[in-house]
């Protein structure tokens, strides 16, 4: 049987779906899959051919299926190279403290040269351009400066942002396979310290972030954070 996208027999085609789940994460290492006969329900198909799709899989050592037990993605060996994009909102939550989010600047635009290198876009194209402020307990808590490309994800561009932030639209949305961090120390110029309740020339804690998915960039953002009380903890 052949799929008229691609002229690949239906399993093959399925397969490949679901690696792609499992290298972006959608299926985490560890977890339960659901079970064929509701894959072979999405997929529209026999379940015979989600079986085949599953059994190749599982021949590869990304599955580990198990009668009784079900179907697990396998967790790698050693130690994991999984990073999970925080969300900032329960990152916040997590503390006690209460969360709440502002939008400050929501614009279509070609970005500014220094970003167009980040993005590894040409001059004429738009990507959407966000400024926003998480807060803790009513206090300022990060700076979100982020811009999307839309020729990797049209869809950003009809979400207005008002009431999710960009990261955890993103987190929820968007699955990723690759992800630069840039850690660094700065002062808060005029603009910054005002946002952020701070003086002029104050300490900021900085994470620039670039995100890919498969070998197309997804958006790049700076996160500015008061340096005097953020501490950053990484698990990996």
């Amino acid at each position: 049987m052949k799929t008229k996208k691609d002229g690949l027999p239906v399993y093959q085609s399925i397969k490949t779906e679901m690696r792609e789940w499992i290298q972006t994460g959608i299926w985490k290492p560890g977890s339960l899959i659901p079970g064929e006969a509701m894959l072979a329900k999405q997929f529209g198909c026999a379940r015979v051919t989600v079986n085949r799709a599953l059994r190749e899989l599982a021949e590869e050592g990304k599955l580990d299926r198990r009668r009784k037990a079900g179907t697990r993605v396998i967790t790698p060996e050693g130690r994991s190279v999984n990073f999970e994009i925080p969300r900032i909102r329960q990152e916040i939550e997590e503390t006690g403290a209460t969360y709440r989010y502002a939008l400050l600047l929501r614009e279509v635009v070609v970005p500014p040269a220094d970003v167009l290198s980040k993005l590894e876009i040409p001059p004429e194209v738009l990507t959407l351009h966000l400024r926003c402020l998480h807060y803790s307990n009513e206090a300022p808590f990060q700076l979100e400066e982020r811009w999307i490309n839309l020729q990797t994800i049209p869809e950003a561009e009809l979400e207005k942002f008002e009431k999710i932030s960009p990261n955890e639209w993103l987190v929820k949305h968007v699955p990723w396979t690759d992800a630069e961090h840039i850690l660094s120390a700065n002062n808060a110029d005029t603009e910054k310290a005002e946002l952020l309740a701070l003086a002029e020339r104050d300490s900021l804690f900085v994470i620039q972030r670039r995100t890919w998915r498969k070998e197309k960039l997804v958006t790049y953002v700076r996160l500015y954070y008061p340096g005097r009380f953020y501490q950053m903890r990484t698990n990996l």
